[in-house]
C-alpha cells in the first residue's frame, strides 16, 4: 500500500509540475500534492518569464535558452498552439527554471499573472518576397491581444517585444498600454538587438576580430533603411573605407532578407533573433536584479529625434529604461542615414497608432 501511495505521489506532482490547469487533481492518498504545494512553485531564486509565442521558430530556441537562464526561476511557455509538446521537452532539462506550459487564449491569463518579465516573440515569420510590412495585418492583431492581456494580469512587468514589424508593433503596444491606464513607457522596450549582434558580426569579420570584442550601436528601427549602424562609433576603435562603411551598412540593414533568402522559403531567422532575444533579456534580468551599467541598444519612447519611438542605446534598471543617451557625432554618411531612416520610420510609427485609435 505505501508503494502505491509513493507512485501516486509521484504522478500528482509531475502533472502538476507540467500542466498548471490540472491544480486540482488529486489521486488515492496524495491530498497535499496540489500544485501549490508542488516544486513546481519554482525550485530557484530568480524571475519569473513569460514567452508568448513559445512554439514557434523563434519561441521555441528562445524557451531553451531562457530555461538555461540561472536568473530565471519559473518560465511560462504560452502559444495557440503545440504548447503541450514544447513544455513537455524544456522541462526535462535539468536547470533550476520551472516550466509550465498554456495552451489558447483561454489560458493566456494564468500565462502572465505574476510576470516579472514578458517576452513576444508571437506572430507570422517572414517569407521570401514579404516585407515586414507585409506582415503588419496579422501580427498587428495578435499584438493587440497579447498586451491587453498584458495590461491586465501584470501591468508592473518588463516587455520585450519581438513581433514584427518592431517599427509599427512598439507604437501598437503602447496604444493598447494607454487605452487600460497601464502605460508605462520605461517597461515597453523593442527589441532590436538581433541589428547589433549582426552588426557585431560582420564588422569583426572585416577587421580580423572576434565578434565578442566588438561594439557597434545601431539606432532607428528595426527594418531596411531605418537600420543604422553608426560604425563611425565602434568599439574598438578603428577606420573604415567609404567602401567597406557602405557593404556593411548594407549587409546589416537587410541581414534578415540574406537569411530569408538562404533558406529558401524554409523559414526566417529564428535562431540568430532567438541568441539575440535571450542576451537582451538578460540583460533586462540583470538590470532587475540591480546590476549597473546595464546599457543596450532598444526600440523604446524616445525624445533623442523627434520621432516618439526611435532605437537607440539605454540603460536598464529595476523599472525598465533609466536613461536614453544621445546619439553622439555622426558623419556625413550617417548624418544621411539618419534622415532616411526618419522618414521611414515616421510612416511605420503612424500606422501603428492608428490600428489601434481607428
Amino acid at each position: 500500500m505505501q508503494a502505491s501511495a509513493d507512485v501516486n505521489q509521484r504522478i500528482a506532482r509531475l502533472l502538476a509540475h507540467l500542466n498548471p490547469s490540472m491544480n486540482n487533481l488529486q489521486t488515492e492518498g496524495s491530498s497535499n500534492f496540489r500544485q501549490e504545494n508542488c516544486r513546481a512553485k519554482g525550485g530557484s531564486p530568480g524571475f519569473k518569464v513569460a514567452i508568448l509565442g513559445a512554439a514557434g521558430g523563434v519561441g521555441q530556441p528562445l524557451a531553451m535558452l531562457m530555461k538555461m537562464n540561472p536568473l530565471v526561476s519559473v518560465l511560462h511557455l504560452y502559444d495557440v498552439v503545440n504548447t503541450p509538446g514544447v513544455t513537455a521537452d524544456i522541462s526535462h532539462m535539468d536547470t533550476g527554471a520551472v516550466v509550465r506550459g498554456f495552451l489558447g487564449q483561454q489560458q493566456l491569463e494564468d500565462a502572465l499573472t505574476g510576470m516579472d518579465l514578458v517576452i513576444i516573440p508571437a506572430g507570422v515569420p517572414r517569407k521570401p518576397g514579404m516585407t515586414r510590412d507585409d506582415l503588419f495585418n496579422i501580427n498587428a492583431g495578435i499584438v493587440r491581444t497579447l498586451c491587453e492581456g498584458i495590461s491586465k494580469c501584470c501591468p508592473m512587468a518588463i516587455v520585450n517585444l519581438i513581433s514584427n514589424p518592431v517599427n509599427s508593433t512598439v507604437p501598437i503596444a503602447a496604444e493598447v498600454f494607454k487605452k487600460a491606464g497601464t502605460y508605462d513607457p520605461r517597461r515597453l522596450l523593442g527589441v532590436t538587438m538581433l541589428d547589433v549582434v549582426r552588426a557585431n558580426t560582420f564588422v569583426a569579420e572585416v577587421l580580423g576580430l572576434d565578434p565578442r570584442d566588438v561594439d557597434v550601436p545601431v539606432v532607428g528601427g528595426h527594418a531596411g533603411v531605418t537600420i543604422l549602424p553608426l560604425l563611425s562609433q565602434v568599439k574598438p576603435p578603428c577606420s573604415l573605407t567609404q567602401e567597406e562603411t557602405e557593404y556593411l551598412t548594407s549587409r546589416i540593414q537587410n541581414g534578415g532578407t540574406e537569411v530569408v533568402e538562404a533558406k529558401a522559403g524554409a523559414g526566417s531567422a529564428t535562431l540568430s533573433m532567438a541568441y539575440a532575444a535571450v542576451k537582451f533579456a538578460d540583460a533586462c534580468l540583470r538590470a532587475l536584479r540591480g546590476d549597473a551599467s546595464v546599457i543596450q541598444c532598444a526600440f523604446v519612447s524616445s525624445q533623442v529625434t523627434e520621432l516618439p519611438f526611435f532605437a537607440s542605446r539605454v540603460r536598464l534598471g529595476r523599472n525598465g529604461v533609466e536613461e536614453i543617451y544621445p546619439l553622439g557625432p555622426l558623419n556625413e554618411y550617417e548624418r544621411v542615414g539618419l534622415e532616411k531612416a526618419k522618414k521611414e520610420l515616421g510612416g511605420s510609427i503612424e500606422k501603428g497608432v492608428s490600428f489601434v485609435r481607428k
